[in-house]
This record gives C-alpha cells, structure tokens and sequence, in this order.
C-alpha cells in the first residue's frame, strides 16, 4: 500500500478526513473515498423490548409455519442439520437457527482488482452500491429506451469515476440486444474491464454464478477466490416464505467460494406480506434469517449479508411505492434487528418511484437514504440511477445521486474538529465587522469546509436565467456527458483481459441464444 493509501486509511483520517486526506480525495486522477467509518450514533426507534418481540415472533413463523426450500439438495442440508423437515417445508428450531446465525462473522473485507477500492462491510463501516436491474434506461437525451450493452459500459465508467461509490454493482441496466443465456458474460466483463472496484455477481443460474466465479478468477487468481470475498451477489427470498431453486443454487456457488451473499427477502409490503409494517418486518426478518442460516450449512464461517427489499404498494392499485415513511421505519427495525444478530445489514438508499429525476425523485431518495445511515445500514444499495421502481435507470439521477452521497458521506462521517484552534484564531484575527474571506484558514478549507455540490445551482435568479434556466434534471444530464468525456479505463493486465475474452467466446459457443 502506498504512502497516500495508508494515510486515507488510518481511523483518524476515515473520521474526520483530515487535511492530507481531504486534498489527496480531491486531486487523485480518480478520487475514490475509503471505507465510510460512520461516526454519528444510530437512531434507535423504538425500545429494546419492542425489538424484542418481533425477534421472538420471527423466531415462532419459522418454527410453527416454517419456510419453503424448494431443492434437493437443501432439503437433505436441514434433514442432516437436525430441522424439521417435510417434503419441501423447513421448521427451524429457534435454538438451531441461531446456533447457525451466529457463525456468521460481524464484519469483512471486500476486495477490488485495485487494492485502494478494497473495503469493509459491517459493523460502523458503510459502502455505497449503484442500482441494479433495470431493463429500461432514461438516456443522455433524456428518452426512456431499453438499455443496451453501450449504455452498460457507460454506467460502470459513471461508477468508477464517482468517488462515494464503493462498487460498480453489475446489471445496473440489462443490455437487452445480448441474448440471454450469455447477456451475463458480458454484464460481469463489463463491470471488471470499466471499473476496478468490487463488484456483483449474477445468480440466475447455477452455471452463471460459476461462469461469473470464473471470471473472478482470472482477474484476482483461482486460489484467491477460493476464499477471500472479491464479489457480493444478490439472493431474493420469495415472500412469502419460498426459498426457490435458482436462488439456492445460486448460494451453494458462491458460499461454497466465501463470496458474501445478501439475503433479502423481495417484499411488497401490503401484497406478499400483511398490511402491517411491524407484521412485515417479522416476516422478513424470518425468511431472511432462514437463508442466513442455510449459508452457514454450506460453509460455517462464510461472510454474509442480512438483507431486507421492503416498499409497500399503493392499496388503490398495488403499485410499489418508493420513499414512504413506512419503508423508512421498517429500515431503522431491520437495523436494530440486524445489530442484535451481529450481522453486516443491507438495505437500499435512493430507490423512488418517480418516473424523472424530479422533485418527488429528491423526496423519495432523501427519505430513504437518511433512514439507511441514521439506521447504520453497512451495504447501502441501490445509491445511483434508480428510477421507476427499479425498471429505469436515469444517467442524470445517476449523476446526481453520485454527488449527493459526497454529502452523505461527510454527513456519516461525522463533525470534524481538526482545525477548531486555527478557526478561533480567525475569529481573533478579524475581529468585530470584518470578513474571513482573506485569512489564513478560510483559504486552507474553502474548498473542503463545507459541501459544494457542482449540479445543484445557488445562483442569482439572473446568473441563472443568464446561463439558460436549466432545470435539475438538465444539469444531470451535463454532468453525466462530462464525466463520461473525462473517463480513462483503468487497464487490466494484458494477459488477464486476454483471458476473459477467450473465457467469453468459448462459453459463447457452447450457451444457446435463447433460454429454451
């Protein structure tokens, strides 16, 4: 590591930043924030006993109802676990279950191809993750369209170059003109070739989570992947209560690796659980202590992540419904549960329903992400580009959203107090009726004092009128051309690119080009 790496890493300088830190974040070729260490406390709320009693009500769905694991496999996993097993329903004994929670380590490292995006999941640490999914982007000239592999590579380069993003995520838009059985090839390539932070493997598949474990491999070495997290992927619970094939399937590949996986139950609150948001939550959190649990019949010791997807749907038309307060609320219980476990927590920032990136768009994020760090969520997805319930993503949100979590960042990162004496020596030096714009420490922190974000515009009504009226949305858009024209790949080793083409085109040959 070098000497400016290991000065971003030290505690004193992920807290407060520092001088040296706050001047190398800005002049890096790439700027890339370390691990966020959050240094503001939780918000706890409702009392202990109140987590309490949804603990216990979680524990009694999964040993009275039970939850489904529909695969062979599995179901023989729980039967020699010692669970209650009959043909495809699992009643897990609460005793059992959390024996097996309980393995799972408080916090880990995730690796990058480059050793300075490498970060830590769980305990104070947070990481802020671009959305994934979407099969729709809204484009550069602002037109909803599908998205495409260009539009792919374009998001990963987006990821890469903003510094608050600590991943590139993977299918941020699916490139629909790639046929399905190999589109995943070309998603995961995507995300190494573009970008050299950690990333997400795909699961819709046994044989593409092994293809994507592959391609890890030949970029971080075989062995490496045998054992140290390089990847997060994602597995749904289906609520309620069915832990399906694919998503098993999906768990054995990379739990079999040590490649984290996030269990979150998929939740539309209202529709696949009660209309209830303490009812949900006890709900999710059992279904995703089961798949918690089954992780650690795989390998005992595996890192993992305790997820939770929960929107409620408009009861008129049943719709999912982004930044209500509701999904907020049941974020900060997730939370308080997740801390009880002792597991890392995921939970989602800026996902809306708006259709632009508009004021209910700003509404919904800022409801969201403020419940995600007040709840000391650790794997803060869905940060960049989500639109639409998650069927869009927009390149002027993902801009905005990236410089938006610059303020998050320092936000969580708490109030710094380095340069507190130099600030009371100004006031002494002005004194009564002057100004601090010429003295000493005003010109070594006006560009770090405070948060100056470039898109959002505190202009002179007629500064702005002058410069051509643009709307948020407009400027989004500016943002993002920019930093694509400003893009320069961070190159992978010649032999390594080499071998992921060859990779590629023999699985090529061999995938049909339409799911049978």
């Amino acid at each position: 590591m070098n000497a400016l790496a290991a000065e971003l890493t030290e505690p004193t300088h992920r807290r407060g930043g520092g001088r040296l830190g706050r001047k190398a974040l800005r002049s890096a070729p790439v700027a890339s924030f370390p691990t966020l260490v959050r240094q503001i406390p939780v918000y706890e709320i409702v009392p202990d006993e109140a987590v309490e009693l949804i603990h216990g009500e979680s524990l009694k769905i999964l040993e009275e109802v039970g939850c489904e694991f529909r695969d062979d496999e599995a179901i023989a996993l729980w039967k020699a676990a010692g669970a209650d097993v009959r043909e495809t329903r699992v009643r897990i004994d609460r005793a059992l279950l959390m024996e097996l929670v309980s393995k799972v380590p408080p916090e880990f490292t995730l690796n990058a191809r480059n050793p300075e995006r490498t970060v830590r999941v769980g305990g104070k640490n947070s990481i802020f993750v671009p959305m994934y999914g979407a099969p729709y982007v809204r484009d550069l000239d602002n037109k909803r369209r599908y998205g495409t592999l260009a539009d792919l590579n374009n998001f990963h380069k987006l990821a890469y170059m903003a510094p608050a993003l600590h991943s590139s995520s993977s299918i941020i838009c699916e490139p629909m003109e790639i046929p399905v059985p190999k589109r995943h090839l070309h998603i995961i390539h995507s995300a190494l070739k573009h970008s050299d932070k950690p990333f997400m493997g795909i699961v819709t598949s046994k044989e593409r989570a092994e293809d994507t474990m592959a391609m890890a491999g030949i970029v971080f070495g075989e062995e490496f992947v045998r054992d140290n997290p390089v990847l997060v992927a994602i597995t749904n619970c289906n609520s309620p209560l069915v832990w399906d094939a694919t998503m098993l399937d999906a768990m054995r590949v990379y739990a079999r690796h040590n490649q984290p996986l996030i269990l979150a139950p998929f939740a539309l609150c209202g529709a696949s659980t009660s209309a209830s948001a303490v009812g949900a939550v006890a709900q999710v959190n059992a279904e995703a202590l089961a798949g918690v649990a089954f992780t650690q019949l795989i390998r005992p010791g595996s890192p993992q992540i305790y997820g939770q997807f929960m929107v409620t749907v408009d009861m008129k038309t049943g719709a999912p419904m982004g930044g209500t307060p509701e999904a907020a609320q049941m974020m900060y219980l997730m939370g308080a549960l997740a801390r009880k476990y002792k597991l890392p927590w995921r939970t989602s920032g800026f996902h809306v329903g708006s259709k632009l990136n508009d004021a209910q768009a700003g509404y919904e994020a800022n409801m969201l992400m403020h419940a995600a760090i007040l709840a000391g969520a650790n794997y803060i997805w869905h940060s960049a580009g989500w639109l639409e319930a998650g069927l869009t993503c927009g390149y002027s949100k993902f801009a905005t959203d990236c410089e938006q979590l610059v303020g998050w960042y320092k936000y969580a990162g708490g109030v710094p107090f380095d340069d507190f004496k130099e600030a009371m020596a100004a006031i002494r030096e002005v004194g009564p009726q002057g100004h601090f714009l010429g003295t000493q420490h005003t010109l070594e922190h006006f560009e770090s004092a405070f948060f100056m974000p470039s898109i959002m515009d505190f202009n002179s009504f007629e500064q702005w009128t002058a410069e051509g009226a643009k709307d948020h949305d407009t400027r989004g858009l500016e943002k993002a051309r920019n930093m694509l024209a400003d893009y320069q790949e961070p190159k992978l080793d010649e032999g390594v690119a080499e071998g992921l083409k060859d990779l590629i085109a023999r699985r090529e040959e061999k995938l049909p080009d339409s799911v049978s």
